[in-house]
């Protein structure tokens, strides 16, 4: 199996945020990942088929060991699946796409400009234009103060905005996010998911985003992805109803929010627990 990029010419519509034709459309279909394991072969990922938007941000959520890394990793062709394909289509424009991990993955030893640049440095980008694009990335996550700053000097949850601005540089046609502010505290947590909205309405960007926590998923997707334990399927796919823009503090105080997190709960604790018992051996 391959991971492809096409190039399509349909036409895509401007009216919602997450329909503005900046992203790329993805398509999933019959993904199938084994690992092998210590005690033989562990099947990750198990037939999963998905289509998501041009521009839309789908959360994928799950228990521990559910596939959700492996599928984003194939996605990012970090990774190469047994069977299946996953088909990013960027429209005209050549494909990129972009990956943030948990944790900051940010040269100790660049500046935070440094770092933003590095993906345009290899693909060669003429200095102007690398200065002009890197300005714009330092805007969006709110470190152009801080750009001659160095790692050190930066809290986690300033590293993980300069992680963010060095994936948005290169204009990447998806976004690949896998838990990135799981390792902040709550605050900083709650903050950088209201800039990555606010980041996400003005960029039009696709995104696909892995989190354990119900909460996050129903305060920045357009769908939540229920994956089983493993093997990685999907169990259920959830329409997020709340409108854009979104105001997080807000959605996370109403009564649908708790309804859903309860819906949502419900459906994946038999996954939970099955998970939970695996590992323990039971």
């Amino acid at each position: 199996m391959t991971v492809q990029a096409t190039q399509a010419t349909a036409a895509r519509t401007k009216s919602t945020p997450s329909a503005r034709g900046r992203g790329a459309g993805i398509e999933i279909k019959g993904l199938f990942k084994i690992f092998e394991g210590k005690a033989g072969e562990v099947v990750a990922i198990d037939g999963i088929d998905l289509s998501i938007k041009p521009g839309e941000f789908v959360c994928l959520v799950g228990p521990s060991g559910c596939g959700k890394s492996t599928l984003l990793r194939i996605l990012a062709r970090l990774e190469t699946a047994d069977a299946g394909t996953a088909i990013i289509d960027a429209g005209n424009a050549a494909v990129e796409n972009a990956m943030v991990f948990q944790e900051a993955s940010i040269f100790p030893w660049m500046s935070v400009a440094t770092n933003v640049a590095f993906g345009l440095d290899t693909r060669g980008v003429p200095a102007v234009e690398r200065d002009r694009r890197v300005d714009e990335a330092l805007r969006l996550v709110g470190l152009t103060k801080f750009r001659n700053h160095y790692p050190h000097q930066l809290s986690g949850g300033m590293k993980q905005r300069a992680a963010i601005a060095r994936a948005f540089v290169t204009d990447p046609a998806a976004l690949l996010m896998d838990e990135p502010f799981a390792a902040l505290d709550a605050q900083n947590r709650q903050i950088l998911q209201d800039e990555l909205l606010r980041i996400w309405e003005e960029t039009g960007k696709t995104v696909v985003y892995v989190t354990h926590s119900i909460e996050e998923a129903l305060m920045l997707g357009d769908r939540a992805v229920l994956m089983t334990a493993q093997p990685g399927r999907i169990k259920e796919i959830i329409d997020i109803p709340f409108p854009r823009p979104r105001n997080i503090y807000e959605v996370s105080a109403t009564q649908e929010f708790a309804r859903l997190k309860l819906r949502i709960w419900r459906i994946l604790e038999e996954e939970v627990l099955r998970a939970r018992k695996e590992l323990e051996g039971l």
